[in-house]
């Protein structure tokens, strides 16, 4: 991944993520960036703009997302785009995400 998500995410004072966390027990299922104790996760979809939508716009990354969203999973896909044009932007919808997890761990 060539985006410099860490070094913005750690002027935050937000707990780290882990990166390229396996979060389904028997698929090979990855996220770019996780929370799990929040089970929040972050998605960046390179390649949006390839021939057939790059491997984001498979059925495989869609299946992924699906089983994710059975596993109570909170996934914010952001393009490398939309992640260059605005960063503070996606950096606060994370830190939102991850607030309103920690504070209603029930609302799945």
């Amino acid at each position: 991944m060539t985006i410099a998500f860490l070094p913005l995410w750690r002027e935050t004072g937000m707990p780290d993520p882990v990166a390229e966390y396996r979060f389904h027990p028997t698929r090979r299922f990855r996220f770019d960036y996780a929370w799990p104790a929040v089970k929040v996760a972050v998605e960046f979809d390179g390649g949006q703009w390839l021939p057939r939508g790059g491997r984001h716009n498979r059925d495989t990354d869609r299946d992924k997302l699906n089983h994710a969203a059975v596993m109570s999973w909170k996934v914010l896909r952001f393009s490398n785009q939309k992640w260059e044009a605005s960063p503070i932007d996606c950096i606060g919808l994370i830190c939102q995400a991850i607030t309103n997890a920690a504070n209603n761990p029930n609302n799945d």
